[in-house]
């Protein structure tokens, strides 16, 4: 009993002295650092706006200006008069529904390729030749098609989130040791199970990094969209201000816009850590 007891306080006075060093740390690199960088773009947004005055607001006149966004993110005014919280809401809808359609081709086609030298070879030629296109340029084939923003901006963010996904799926599985798939075929291990047991384990790390791309690219293209197609959504948002020359508006839509990205790449982080049992490392 003595010598559990003796033991507890040796682990005790450890942990503390291990925290005592780790503290200052963690507090310069989580806390301390960030605010460095915030307050820098803080700092230079506020001498642009001094001299261009007229036009673009200070941080302080900015806070003030946006309050009511703020503080009431989710009213309803009337037809169209929305709090930022329904824009954004609304913007995520069409992302997460064009990003999940476009994983469900995604995934099953990186493996294909991944798997099939005679796919590789038929799909590479047209991954490489859409892949560099403008998400914008798919816009005016997407409104052709269905003749309304809503699923056309959704067709968009579904074809632009295609890529990375095959792309990173396809080297995933291509990277599967060989050894594996030997061992595999000499145990006579059915094909289903060769992929269910050995190379989907094996490829989850690239496709999640092709995921995480993809959302990043969907939520990036869905503001470029929705300026063009117009509507309720937060890249409606910024180009109506603009054109009210709201400034004010336009940059808490930036920063609301950026610390969604932020969240939306945090939780697929959080997920692949989850579902691969293995720490992300930050792209």
């Amino acid at each position: 009993m003595l010598l559990q007891l003796n033991l507890a306080a040796i682990f005790a006075v450890a942990g503390q002295v291990a925290w005592k060093k780790a503290k200052p740390v963690l507090v310069k690199d989580v806390v301390i650092l960030p605010a460095l960088g915030f307050l820098g773009i803080i700092v230079l947004w506020w001498i642009v706006a001094l001299f261009n005055h007229e036009l673009m607001p200070t941080p302080p006149e900015a806070l003030i200006a946006n309050l009511d966004y703020i503080l009431n993110p989710f009213y309803e005014r009337g037809p169209g008069n929305l709090g930022i919280g329904w824009l954004l809401l609304a913007s995520l809808r069409r992302v997460l529904l064009g990003f999940l359609l476009g994983a469900i081709v995604a995934i099953p086609l990186g493996f294909l390729i991944g798997m099939s030298k005679s796919a590789m070879l038929a799909l590479n030629p047209i991954i490489q030749i859409f892949k560099p296109v403008s998400p914008l340029a798919w816009l005016p084939i997407a409104l052709a098609i269905f003749n309304l923003a809503d699923p056309s901006a959704i067709f968009v963010i579904f074809i632009t989130s295609l890529w990375p996904t095959i792309i990173n799926t396809a080297l995933g599985v291509s990277s599967v040791p060989q050894d594996y798939l030997d061992v595999a075929r000499v145990l006579e291990i059915p094909r289903w199970r060769r992929i269910t047991k050995i190379i989907w384990p094996a490829s989850l790390p690239y496709i999640f990094t092709g995921l995480r791309i993809s959302l990043g690219i969907a939520w990036l293209v869905i503001v470029a969209v929705e300026m063009l197609t117009g509507g309720i959504g937060i890249g409606f948002f910024v180009w109506d201000e603009w054109s009210r020359l709201n400034l004010s508006s336009v940059f808490l839509a930036v920063f609301v816009i950026g610390l969604t990205g932020l969240i939306l790449d945090y939780a697929v982080g959080k997920l692949q850590e989850l579902v691969t049992r293995r720490p992300t490392v930050a792209k």
